[in-house]
């Protein structure tokens, strides 16, 4: 059903392949719209926008189930219980 396709990358003008299975992936996520850049083109905007971003502040807190001690992007509070990864997914 889908077929490899040339496309040329909008920022550095290289051509790059949008495999079958790329394109396959795209239409299951329904993203109806071709990549415009080659991979390495969009790794780098990728950085860009993650060195811009702030670093967001842990906190530490004690798992309420397990007891262990966790990290938390939020402010634990004392009226509400925080939990570890593990004991959160279950």
């Amino acid at each position: 059903m889908y077929n490899d396709e040339t496309l040329v990358c909008k920022d550095c003008g290289q051509e790059f392949t949008f495999t079958a299975r790329e394109q396959e992936f795209y239409a299951e996520k329904g993203f109806e719209n071709k990549p415009l850049r080659c991979k390495a083109c969009r790794d780098k905007r990728k950085a860009e926008r993650g060195e811009a971003r702030p670093e967001r502040q842990m906190y530490e807190a004690v798992c309420a189930t397990c007891g262990n001690t966790c990290q938390v992007p939020f402010q634990p509070r004392e009226d509400r219980p925080v939990y570890c990864n593990d004991c959160y997914k279950k």
